[in-house]
């Protein structure tokens, strides 16, 4: 019997198979155990499973259960931040950093679901406004980063920073990155920035490629605002929220960036520390060492001859 109180949000990357075999199968295991599954109106379509049916805006749901990569985790993120519900991501892409469980835990993920045995951790988000000729004209959020980015490939954009009504410094440069602590291993880290573990509060701001003698990347307070001046004698720049959200800035336009007071909610199935997680998730080489019992490293592969 179906328990309509108890309902579950799938979204799922169906231009995967194997997400898409993935999503069937917890599917079957969650309406065993009486739980409602809806899921986007075209994803339901290709999933082709019975009982499935449209999810609506106005439903309120449990769990957003994400099956796919990190791109797909983030477009759920959006579904789950708009109905304050806890996000839970089944890793099928390749890093998937945000994921909290690998194709093969799934059985463990239903159990776990219905039981309700998973801690609620929230995560930092950004908001953003643009400025154009002296209105707002957008708003946007974002879980990892907000970007601002040359539009054509052969013209770099000159940008004026601000931190909390300060000038900082001006970049003529490919982009600027303003990262959460969790985008710190996404885009930011790409362009060079430092990774940051996710229960520090702190904004990224991250040059991308810029022509200054200081520009490296900045690590700012959780309160504070960053503006992006996209100078009048610039080339024409391209806004983007999580990779997702995409927006045309002509010169002049004006970027501010700030926390958000609504964060994303992640499901946490155990308390794996964030150590463990960049080792896996990176294929960091932590082999290879041991330590003496005076607490310090001791490296067999220099035949030091310490037994450790």
């Amino acid at each position: 019997m179906t328990d309509d109180s108890r309902q579950i949000l799938l979204v799922t990357h169906t231009g995967r198979p194997s997400a898409t075999a993935t999503a069937r199968k917890l599917v079957i295991r969650l309406q065993e155990q009486g739980l409602r599954v809806v899921a986007p109106a075209a994803e339901a379509a290709e999933l082709g499973i019975e009982g499935v049916q449209e999810w609506s805006a106005e439903d309120t749901v449990e769990l957003v259960l994400v099956v796919g990569g990190d791109g797909t985790i983030l477009r759920g993120a959006e579904l789950a931040r708009a109905g304050r519900a806890p996000l839970l991501g089944i890793n099928v892409g390749r890093v998937g950093f945000l994921a909290e469980a690998e194709q093969h835990d799934i059985e463990r993920v239903a159990e776990q679901v219905v039981a309700r045995s998973y801690s609620v951790e929230p995560r930092v988000a950004v908001e953003v406004e643009v400025e154009i000729e002296g209105d707002i004209r957008h708003r946007h959020w974002a879980l990892n980063e907000i970007s601002v980015e040359k539009a054509a490939r052969a013209r770099m954009i000159e940008v004026g920073i601000e931190v909390d009504g300060k000038r900082l410094s001006r970049w003529g440069c490919d982009g600027v990155v303003c990262a959460t602590p969790t985008g710190s291993t996404a885009y930011a880290f790409s362009a060079g920035g430092p990774v940051v573990w996710p229960d520090v509060d702190a904004l990224l701001v991250v040059p991308l490629s810029a022509h200054a003698l200081f520009a490296r990347p900045l690590v700012i307070a959780p309160t504070s605002v960053i503006r992006i001046d996209l100078l009048p004698m610039s080339a024409p720049a391209v806004l983007s929220a999580d990779g997702r959200r995409g927006l045309d800035l002509p010169p002049g336009s004006q970027v501010s960036v700030r926390r958000s007071e609504q964060p994303v909610l992640l499901a946490r199935l155990e308390q794996t520390p964030f150590t463990e997680r960049l080792v896996a998730k990176f294929a960091l080489p932590v082999q290879g060492w041991t330590v003496d019992r005076s607490g310090r490293p001791a490296d067999r592969a220099r035949g030091d001859g310490n037994p450790g």
